[in-house]
């Protein structure tokens, strides 16, 4: 190890807060630098698996991990008629776009747990948003942190992982601490330890009605502001910019990930809220749930419901659908406007041709359909992401990849695009295959779920080609089960639940047992 490796190695260790970015920009004082520095220190950051700076030769590309809150794929790459995303559209002329990309469970937390460390919700025994996935397995390797260990400088900003609710950030994940600081994680010490200790501690519960209190007193949409000066998501962008800049000068691969918020309340800069007419939105057809659907299947539009201005029940107006419809579609414009800056600059940086590029989103969204808003269900709004890729030297671009994908596989195919080694428990399949000939056979299915608790229900979903089928359970006993069976290719508004119709006995079996048989059965053929 040379010296200036060692200086920064015990920089990050002992002062990321501020060292680390002096030292990387070169305004750190060597001699006070120095006076951290102990033998026994430099050991223990080499334990974590950081190596040696690689040689322009042998150097591994980047990644910028591009993270955006609940994004639907409504993006003109997708076919969306009415958003305008040039940015993210652009990307998509450079990558490959994922048609069928799932989420294995659409909430935030535990979207963000599944894929950062590439297991699925059951293996990881987590269904809520206060409980952090090291207190089910304090060994596992993050994504971030197997990039980190092959000597990668991995830094995040904004949300990647889920910091709310008695939650906080991964700091093994990460070479220099989350920004900004509240991205942390909100907890004191003391918090942090009843959080560990308890997750249902008294204290949990008061400070999580503390900050639900907080929505319930602000509208769903805000004012927009005339310009988005200290905007988060402007800042968020900032930062970002600038720190490609210094991870350029230091001359080492990275990871960056970043994380754009699309995300009640809707607050965005007055130009994006222009770019729309409220005529443009069409209501939505299905305001009710399917037919012969379980009303548990919905989510009674509670996310949504707790802001203020908005009905505790019955039906939201046509008015305020319009207004709500307007400002996501803004929010979504301006969400891709900060993440066009952040590529322009790695375009203006020269990073592009060493850098992999990946967009995806946690889940996706309802807007009104089936009368839900917001996500917390097992339908195709809710459970469908977007999901973007662009490699350096691809040979197909600017294409779109219908085979079905999920948000599980991120971690195995950013290590083999890396060419880092994958950890042993992934349970995701790398969709790096996809990339040279998206049309070659894939998976048979993808698999979601979502837990309704307080009935102690458990529906798990499989999502083949034409069909979705969705089993709730008594998760005090199995053998009980209500069905959902949707044909995307006769009803894609999913209007009616054909599983109890007469004719799809066999049908309904066949795709029961596929998704009893889970994702080791649907994986895609050896070639």
């Amino acid at each position: 190890m040379s010296f200036l490796e060692a200086e920064a190695l015990v920089c990050l260790r002992f002062t990321p807060n501020k060292a680390a970015l002096l030292y990387m920009n070169q305004q750190w004082n060597r001699r006070k630098f120095l006076s951290l520095a102990t033998t026994s220190a430099v050991s223990s950051v080499l334990l974590d698996g950081l190596r040696e700076p690689l040689n322009a030769a042998t150097r591994k590309m980047n990644v910028l991990f591009i993270s955006i809150d609940d994004l639907r794929p409504t993006l003109g790459c997708y076919g969306d008629p009415i958003v305008q995303s040039p940015n993210i559209d652009k990307l998509a002329a450079r990558g490959m776009v994922f048609t069928r990309t799932y989420c294995q469970y659409a909430m935030s937390a535990v979207s963000r747990n599944s894929i950062l460390t590439g297991r699925r919700p059951d293996t990881l025994d987590i269904y809520d948003f206060t409980t952090n996935f090291r207190t089910k397995l304090p060994n596992v390797v993050t994504l971030p942190q197997q990039f980190k260990r092959n000597g990668y400088h991995t830094e995040g900003m904004g949300k990647i992982f889920h910091t709310h609710h008695c939650n906080y950030d991964d700091v093994r994940s990460w070479s220099v601490p989350s920004w900004p600081p509240e991205s942390r994680g909100p907890l004191t010490p003391k918090e942090l330890q009843e959080c560990l200790g308890n997750e249902k501690s008294p204290q949990t519960a008061l400070k999580t009605a503390q900050e639900l209190s907080v929505a319930r007193n602000r509208p769903p949409v805000t004012g927009a502001p005339a310009n988005d000066r200290g905007l988060k998501q402007t800042t968020i962008a900032n930062h970002a910019i600038e720190r490609l800049s210094a991870l350029k000068a230091a001359n080492k691969p990275f990871f960056l990930a970043v994380g754009i918020g699309v995300h009640l309340p809707f607050i965005q800069p007055k130009q994006y809220w222009d770019l729309y007419n409220p005529a443009q939105f069409k209501l939505e057809d299905t305001k009710n749930l399917p037919m012969f659907a379980p009303y548990y299947a919905g989510n009674n539009a509670s996310e949504l419901r707790s802001y203020s201005g908005v009905p505790k029940t019955g039906p939201i107006p046509d008015e305020l659908v319009r207004q709500i419809t307007h400002a996501y579609y803004a929010r979504v414009s301006y969400a891709d406007a900060q993440i066009g800056r952040v590529l322009n600059k790695l375009d203006q940086l020269g990073l592009r041709e060493q850098t992999i590029v990946i967009l995806w989103s946690d889940h996706g969204f309802h807007l009104g359909d089936h009368g839900l808003w917001a996500k917390h269900t097992n339908y195709e709004q809710a459970t469908r992401s977007p999901m973007i890729v662009s490699v350096p030297g691809m040979k197909v671009v600017g294409q779109k990849c219908n085979a079905l994908t999920e948000l599980v596989d991120i971690y195995p195919s950013l290590c083999e695009l890396a060419s880092i080694p994958k950890p042993n428990g992934l349970e995701g399949t790398s969709f790096a295959p996809l990339l040279n000939n998206p049309k070659r056979p894939w998976k048979k299915g993808a698999f979601s779920q979502y837990r309704r608790k307080r009935m102690g229900l458990m529906g798990r979903s499989l999502r083949t080609a034409r069909y979705r089928l969705t089993e709730w359970t008594n998760e005090n006993n199995s053998n009980t089960s209500v069905i959902e069976l949707y044909d995307y290719q006769t009803d894609p508004q999913e209007t009616i639940n054909i599983a109890g119709l007469q004719g799809n006995t066999q049908l309904v079996a066949n795709l029961k047992s596929q998704l009893r048989a889970g994702w080791r059965a649907a994986l895609p053929p050896q070639t």
